[in-house]
């Protein structure tokens, strides 16, 4: 992938928080009660749609989603511009693709939670950008457009709502972004001229009006609010569902609460609440979002005898015997299918049918005796098929998506009756791995690759193996297909789903994702190589550019079971002078050369997400001289910064809680606080007199970025400084020397300008911009048309050590192994070896 340089690597997450939804909920067949049913019923005779918009997961409404799809009924959408890859993660060290990964999936959890339905582009998250201008440099304006106009023309919006104005009230660049799009893409769906190669697929589709969800925040005060808000079209969302047992409130605060990586749990809410819709394109509506829409069965020509039909099923409903609905809602399906095709009648076919199983209690399930399996092997299916009702039925055959021919049962299910039975099926040399469609190939910066409409829009992979049953119920024929996944029992958990999904033959992880060499000498590169399958023997050798050198040049490996494991281990050596480059571990098996590393991405609250990144690292030999040896870093939010400077010879050690004594905190170099520490971790204010007495006794403390939301105490250094929301959002923005002769930027490395080069998606964020004249402020840099932002850089000597506050983005600058970042970073790590600038004697403010 041509994005900016990023380090994938293998995690085994360790889970820091205890979820509310386990792992063991997140693939399990779903089973609705009586009441759900019921919901769902009433929900086949309503035809209105909404589609809401922005550009990245947590952006959306929740509220309104909610209410637009269990109380108004109607068919609810979110596209999100973006996956949210470029954003922080605060329950793990994962970012950039990996966190893309998981904010899709917990987008998904959200969408399962408040009944909405996710959609996505292909732009990625490259960042904070702060117009929109800015944005569309990086993104492919014209794709994004393509793609919101087909999920425009596929999904078929009565109505669109965008999160943000197309302006810098917005507050991010692509925020603004996505409004702009969205007003554009209005238009452009209607427009046969526009992407007129996407009609061979889908028809032209003109909603009916385009709204801005606004509210307080986007006006200068309350006052200012409250002398528009009369022109505003109002809805309440704070409404109670009898029938889901919640208000809509509390539904959408469990579906906000899904954005765990991004620290969005939400509190519950019950009673009124308005949401408020401005105007913004199409006809106006006065007091209904969808007013002029009919939302029923008459829009649909020859709809009427769907509608009575669908209606007597709810009419006769009985919550104790749900499977009485089921010769209606065969009866209204087969109204249904004389009408001509449409998206409604499409829709609408697949929710009669899923309904019908879930009025029978009917249960299919089929699930792999492994979470994966290679092309080419054989693999063991268990089946079970009950029928929870008197409703007769029988199967008739059972097609696998991954065997060439079905299996013919005429097996018919008896009340409450189970069938079970187990199938080895040998599985194609042609399938393909599991990866993440929009991962295949390279993109650009701002653009995932993405092959074909079929995927476009798509949250995620189609499932890797499908089972189709053909059945008759009722004498009437029925398809159900079920996703093949993977179950086990959890002493603990009870049963323990995840997707099954389909993988290399072998992996060769490499044991970093960046090699930093400081010196001439040799360093170990360790490969682990994995069987993906049983028998697997072959040749392991690493691909490097010249001047590079690898001893030894291969190494044999012989796995004889499924996931059994080789390490190996090459010297590498590094030519002479700064120069980074990369290098790929390479299996070779009877001539076929792989390059797959496995990464596994394991959280209770989504699925667990199963990858295969090039088998790569990057390698950087630069120029390093440095102080110290020993460091203690205090992890807060999650950050790859240890492993970083383990790499260039450091002594790290973990800090715990029992460990924030002066006796003990006296024998580092430096103490690092990782990112987001003073969020994150209460006990720190408990222990900042023990870090302050660090200091003074000669200590050197670098503390990384905080926002200045939730700080767990109001003064996070010695003296007083004001955190901002101030940041440098390009990464090659200049930076000027303040302080040009600070020991920071001379000992025991001199830094020049070139050790700003290269550096990936940002300068720095959450920058202070007050502080008292004990700080020196060492460096200056801004984005275009902005002030210079001075704060990035804080050097403060307190007693007879030195206090160091910087919201640059090491965290994203070491992992990606810049050298300049490694430079600096090493410089202020000695500053505890050498004497700082002086002592400041006044706390005025600056």
């Amino acid at each position: 992938m041509k994005f900016r340089p990023f380090v994938l690597h293998l995690i085994l997450v360790v889970n820091f928080f205890l979820f509310s939804i386990s792992e063991a909920h997140a693939q399990a067949p779903e089973k609705s009660s009586s009441s759900e049913i019921l919901q769902k019923l009433r929900k086949l005779n309503v035809l209105g749609s909404v589609l809401y918009i922005a550009a990245h997961p947590d952006d959306e409404n929740t509220r309104l989603i909610t209410h637009l799809s269990n109380e108004k009924l109607y068919n609810t959408g979110y596209l999100s511009i973006t996956r949210g890859d470029g954003g922080q993660n605060l329950i793990g060290p994962e970012i950039r693709e990996e966190l893309g990964i998981i904010r899709t999936q917990e987008l998904l959890q959200a969408r399962r939670t408040d009944g909405g339905v996710q959609f996505f582009t292909r732009a990625n998250d490259f960042g904070y950008s702060k117009n929109a201008d800015e944005t569309f440099n990086i993104w492919d304006k014209e794709q994004v457009l393509a793609d919101m106009v087909w999920v425009i023309r596929k999904f078929r919006p009565d109505v669109m709502i965008t999160r943000f104005p197309p302006d810098e009230r917005a507050g991010h660049g692509q925020h603004t972004a996505s409004a702009v799009l969205a007003e554009e893409a209005f238009t452009a769906a209607a427009d046969p001229k526009r992407f007129p190669e996407q009609l061979k697929h889908v028809q032209v589709w003109q909603p009916k009006r385009l709204l801005w969800n606004t509210g307080v925040w986007s006006f200068g005060s309350q006052a200012e609010f409250d002398k528009y808000v009369d022109k505003l079209l109002k809805v309440d969302v704070g409404g109670y569902n009898p029938l889901l047992g919640q208000s809509y409130g509390e539904i959408a605060a469990a579906s906000r609460s899904m954005h765990k990586s991004q620290g969005f749990g939400a509190a519950a809410s019950r009673g009124t609440s308005i949401e408020y819709l401005q105007h913004a394109k199409g006809d106006k509506a006065e007091k209904e979002l969808l007013e002029g829409i009919n939302t029923t069965w008459a829009r649909v020509k020859g709809g009427d005898k769907v509608e009575k039909l669908i209606q007597k099923a709810i009419d006769t409903y009985k919550p104790t015997e749900p499977a009485t609905i089921v010769p209606a809602l065969l009866a209204a399906r087969k109204e249904l299918q004389k009408l001509p095709d449409s998206p409604w009648k499409q829709l609408k076919t697949e929710a009669i049918n899923e309904l019908i199983q879930d009025a029978m209690g009917l249960y299919l399930e089929v699930t792999a005796t492994d979470f994966s399996a290679a092309p080419g092997q054989a693999l063991a299916f268990n089946i079970e098929a009950i029928n929870r009702s008197a409703t007769p039925v029988t199967i008739n055959t059972v097609n696998y998506s991954f065997a060439a021919k079905d299996t013919t049962l005429q097996k018919q299910l008896a009340h409450n009756d189970p069938v079970k039975y187990s199938t080895t099926i040998k599985l194609p040399a042609t399938m393909a791995y599991a990866q993440p469609y929009w991962l295949r190939r390279p993109g650009t910066l701002g653009m995932f690759a993405v092959d074909g409409f079929e995927d476009i829009g798509k949250p995620e992979n189609d499932p890797a193996a499908v089972v189709t049953f053909s059945l008759t119920v009722a004498g009437e024929p029925l398809t159900a297909t079920v996703p093949v996944v993977y179950k086990r029992t959890d002493p603990v958990e009870g049963e323990v789903y995840r997707p099954f999904v389909v993988t290399p033959p072998v992996f060769v992880n490499v044991g970093e994702g960046v090699y930093m060499f400081a010196d001439q000498e040799p360093k170990q590169v360790n490969v682990r190589v994995k069987a993906g399958k049983a028998n697997v023997a072959g040749k392991v050798s690493l691909d490097l550019p010249k001047g590079w050198k690898a001893e030894p040049a291969t190494i044999a490996f012989n796995l004889q079971a499924k996931g059994a494991e080789q390490n190996v281990a090459f010297m590498i050596t590094p030519p002479k002078g700064q120069h980074e480059a990369q290098l790929k571990a390479i299996a070779t098996i009877d001539g076929k050369n792989y390059s797959y590393s496995l990464d596994e991405i394991n959280y209770s609250h989504i699925p667990a997400q199963t990858t295969f990144p090039d088998a790569s690292a990057k390698i950087v030999k630069l120029d390093l001289k440095k102080n110290g040896e020993k460091i203690g870093y205090i992890m807060g939010a999650g950050d790859d910064i240890p492993t970083s400077l383990r790499q260039i010879g450091y002594d790290v050690t973990m800090l715990r809680d029992s460990d924030m004594r002066l006796n003990y905190l006296q024998q580092f170099d430096a103490i690092i606080l990782g990112v987001r520490a003073y969020n994150t971790i209460d006990r720190l204010k408990h222990h900042q007199p023990a870090l302050m007495e660090y200091v003074q006794n000669g200590g050197n403390l670098i503390v990384q970025y905080n926002t200045n939301h939730a700080l767990v105490l109001p003064n996070v250094g010695p003296y007083p400084l004001k955190l901002s929301r101030d940041r440098v959002t390009v990464e090659d923005a200049e930076v000027r020397f303040l302080k040009p002769g600070h020991p920071v930027l001379n000992t025991p490395n001199k830094i020049t300008k070139k050790d700003f080069d290269g550096w990936v998606q940002e300068r720095g964020l959450y920058f202070p911009n007050e502080w008292s004249s004990e700080y020196e402020a060492i460096l200056s840099s801004n984005d275009p048309g902005e002030p210079a932002r001075d704060g990035g850089l804080l050097v403060a000597k307190y007693g007879k050590g030195n206090y160091i506050y910087t919201g640059y983005s090491w965290f994203r600058e070491l992992p990606a192994g810049v050298p300049g970042a490694y430079r600096l970073f090493v410089n202020l790590i000695s500053l505890g070896k050498h004497n700082g600038s002086g002592n400041a004697t006044k706390s005025s403010m600056k």
